[in-house]
């Protein structure tokens, strides 16, 4: 590897996260493709994986063995799961509060649910669809979990409903988790995103029924629809919010109007969709990010194959991935900075909030929490020490004591003595 791909790589703020339902997770640099890290013990399904905060990596698992479900938390410096979060049935799809406090969970059931983290702890579950959840997606303001489910329906529901346990009732039917739900599409809910409409919260929809639809967000009324030639299973907006992308399980990927103002825009932008490159994946594309401030778009097939695109020209420049393991989701972890390793750790500069820079890695961290540790032990042997020595000073004190009052009690004894003999010489 050149030198300068090496600068590029270190200097790199993103990098992508792959999971399969075969193998581990996988860490790449966005700019050289370099494997950084891999967490294993987890065979994740589709929509499986999320970043839970700037802390955790959360990752469904379904043991091939006995059928049972958990959802494993990652810390960024350890290759292996450091919390292992039981469910009540096997659950797929996640979604986590920014701040990562809380995650969300689509079951096999239809059930949706809402879990304490790190705890695990559940605060809520409720019925969303009659079949399994497909998709998880949080709104932009964070105050509404969208659900879309097999059976084509997409449910909305208040976080603040769903994450405190006092409020809820009981009661799966409660009206008091559920804002409103609706028929979406007449196939599986594949994915969903959020963008701001002209005066209200939209979403995009996208199904195995080969169509991406606009809904009102609030109301869950239609705004338009456009048909692929082919199921769509992940859509990506443009940073413009003029237009998006979408995935095609034909290997391609797709481009069209985002922002449409009469149903005459609305046929045209159907009529001017379009494959947005000749370029494709040998199976069907299963997820997408922008990263590098969107002049890359990153695409992962169900082949195990990886591309990264240059968006302006709409050419892949690098593939990445083995092809060997199937991938079953693709996210961008964005704050951490990636560097070559070895091990199973990440090392990268972690960002607080706000755009402020730590500036440490991830391997300082450790190792500044081994030297806390150590300095914990020190400090506890002090006390130990410190409170042994309080004990013997107390009890030298209380034998002193004792000696002061039998020297006080002798020379008041001998002073009797000598007032006696006084007397008696008198």
């Amino acid at each position: 590897m050149s030198s300068s791909s090496s600068k590029s790589s270190s200097s790199s703020h993103e990098i992508i996260l792959t999971s399969s339902p075969h193998g581990a997770i996988t860490a790449y640099d966005t700019t050289s493709g370099t494997v950084l890290a891999r967490f294993t013990g987890s065979l994740s399904p589709r929509h499986g994986l999320v970043l839970a905060g700037k802390a955790y990596i959360a990752a469904s698992h379904i043991c091939p063995d006995t059928a049972s479900a958990s959802i494993h938390l990652y810390n960024w410096w350890s290759s292996t799961a450091f919390h292992h979060l039981p469910v009540p049935e096997p659950v797929a799809p996640l979604a986590a509060t920014p701040d990562g406090s809380f995650l969300f969970a689509g079951g096999l059931s239809g059930e949706v649910y809402a879990l304490a983290i790190p705890s695990g702890n559940i605060s809520s579950s409720f019925r969303a669809h009659t079949a399994p959840v497909s998709c998880l997606r949080i709104s932009n303001d964070c105050s509404l979990l969208i659900s879309g489910g097999d059976d084509g329906v997409i449910a909305v529901m208040p976080i603040l409903q769903l994450v405190d346990a006092s409020s809820c009732c009981k009661d799966k039917n409660s009206s008091n988790l559920l804002l409103h739900s609706f028929a979406a599409h007449n196939g599986p809910v594949t994915d969903i995103v959020c963008f701001k409409g002209f005066c209200h919260s939209n979403i995009i929809s996208c199904s195995t029924d080969c169509t991406c639809r606009f809904w009102d967000l609030f109301s869950g009324t239609k705004l338009w629809a456009i048909t692929f030639p082919c199921p769509i299973s992940s859509i990506i907006l443009d940073p413009t919010d003029e237009e998006f992308y979408a995935a095609g399980s034909d290997g391609l990927i797709y481009k069209a109007l985002l922002k449409i103002g009469s149903r005459e825009e609305a046929r045209r932008a159907s009529e001017l969709t379009a494959t947005w490159s000749h370029q494709k994946h040998g199976a069907g594309i299963l997820s997408m990010v922008l990263v590098n401030k969107a002049k890359n778009l990153v695409s992962a097939s169900e082949d195990g194959s990886i591309y990264v695109w240059e968006t302006d020209r709409g050419q892949v420049i690098m593939v990445i991935g083995n092809n060997l393991e199937s991938i079953s989701d693709l996210l961008v972890a964005k704050g951490m900075m990636g560097d070559h390793v070895k091990g199973p750790g990440v090392k990268g500069e972690v960002k607080a909030g706000c755009g402020e820079s730590v500036g440490v890695s991830c391997q300082q961290i450790s190792r500044l929490a081994e030297d806390l540790t150590a300095h914990e032990d020190v400090l506890a042997v002090a006390a130990r020490d410190r409170s042994r020595a309080i004990d013997m000073l107390e009890s030298a004190i209380g034998v002193y004591e004792k000696l002061l009052e039998l020297i006080v009690k002798e020379a008041k004894g001998s002073s009797s003595k000598n007032c006696e003999n006084k007397k008696d010489s008198i």
